[in-house]
């Protein structure tokens, strides 16, 4: 079996290439009655796609979505709604040269494998470009956060590109839609721009670092064994493409600290409930949500389609060389970051829906 869907309640399935006439979604289990129109969607889309800026892919791609059901008069009807957004900019003559060899690190040879057969126009189904419907849907949950549970924040940065980290004493959140690389330091972002510039010109890529917080996430999310809120995000995170590691609130750090410092004490409040004094839990404990922030961080590899010269096989397993032509991301990992809010959008509105059908209505 293939799978092409993601969510348990609230659940998208994606289809197209990266070369195709088009790519898309069908968002099922949006409740009715939900403000929406193309404006809401594209507006998230614009974050996410190509050409904006020199230090990602150059392809030119409006992302452009139409709405093709599940709407009328501008509210959702509760029926699946489908998303199409139609590929502009194709050159798939970059790719001819590599149509019988395998790019390293790239999913090419294991699309061989698992198919017998491959589209090698930009990694066809493996190809970032899938990328832009998960955020289409992602824009459809953040509508129905928006209405029910207006005070939840999502919101990611990049921390570290290659070797350069941010400071975070420096971190702000209004920074982030104020540069290329989606960065909550200022101070950064000149140290990457000329890292990323001497890439660019030598054909290199290199990895990065994203941070992802959701903040006034209800308490009681997320089951105790299999449905867990962090695998459930962790899931989320790992299906974006070069995604290779992601850790929750401490994350590996606690395998080196001792129980006494990995504790997040507990304390009772002045309003009858209670307080943390720390989060190395990043806000879920025993897969459920404890109503403090939720924090992840995912790391993404290097870009693998570059202009160094490689070595590889070709389909009859004899040794090649292989340049990969193409106008691709120096570092991919810029623009997962409207991506992940996607995902975590669509994984809390998900929770949701699977606590208030076994629990009830959560409160506001």
């Amino acid at each position: 079996m293939s799978y092409n869907s993601f969510g348990n309640l609230f659940r998208f399935t994606s289809y197209g290439e990266s070369h195709g006439p088009a790519i898309g979604c069908i968002v099922d289990g949006v409740p009715p009655n939900i403000s929406l129109n193309e404006k809401d969607i594209q507006k998230l889309l614009d974050r996410r796609k190509p050409g904006q800026s020199k230090f990602v892919s150059q392809r030119k791609e409006s992302d452009k979505v139409e709405i093709l059901s599940g709407v009328f008069e501008s509210k959702t009807t509760g029926h699946p709604i489908a998303l199409n957004i139609k590929n502009e900019d194709q050159r798939s003559k970059d790719y001819n040269e590599i149509a019988n060899k395998f790019r390293p690190s790239h999913a090419d040879i294991t699309y061989h494998e698992k198919y017998k057969i491959r589209d090698y126009r930009g990694g066809g189904r493996s190809s970032a470009r899938e990328t832009a419907v998960r955020v289409a849907a992602g824009a459809i949950a953040f509508k129905i956060l928006k209405e029910r549970f207006p005070k939840i924040f999502i919101k990611a940065s990049v921390i570290q590109i290659g070797k350069h980290k941010i400071n975070k004493d420096n971190f702000l959140w209004n920074e982030v839609d104020n540069n290329p690389f989606f960065c909550a330091d200022k101070e950064t972002v000149p140290v990457w721009e000329k890292d990323l510039n001497s890439l660019r010109k030598s054909g290199n890529s290199t990895g990065a670092i994203i941070e992802i917080v959701a903040e006034n996430v209800p308490k009681g999310l997320g089951s105790p064994i299999y449905k867990k809120l962090d695998s459930q995000i962790a899931e989320g995170l790992m299906s974006i493409n070069a995604v290779k590691g992601v850790e929750i609130g401490s994350g590996f750090k606690s395998a080196s600290s001792t129980g006494s410092e990995n504790n997040d004490e507990i304390f009772p409040d002045n309003d009858g409930g209670y307080i943390f004094n720390s989060n190395n839990a990043g806000g879920i404990l025993g897969g459920i949500s404890t109503g403090q922030p939720i924090v992840a961080n995912f790391a993404v590899k290097p870009t693998s389609s570059i202009l160094i010269e490689k070595n590889s096989v070709d389909v009859q397993n004899q040794k090649t060389k292989i340049i990969t032509k193409g106008r691709h991301d120096p570092c991919v990992g810029i623009r997962a970051v409207p991506i992940a809010e996607a995902m975590m959008a669509i994984i809390l509105v998900d929770q949701i829906m699977m606590h208030e059908a076994q629990i009830g209505s959560l409160a506001k």
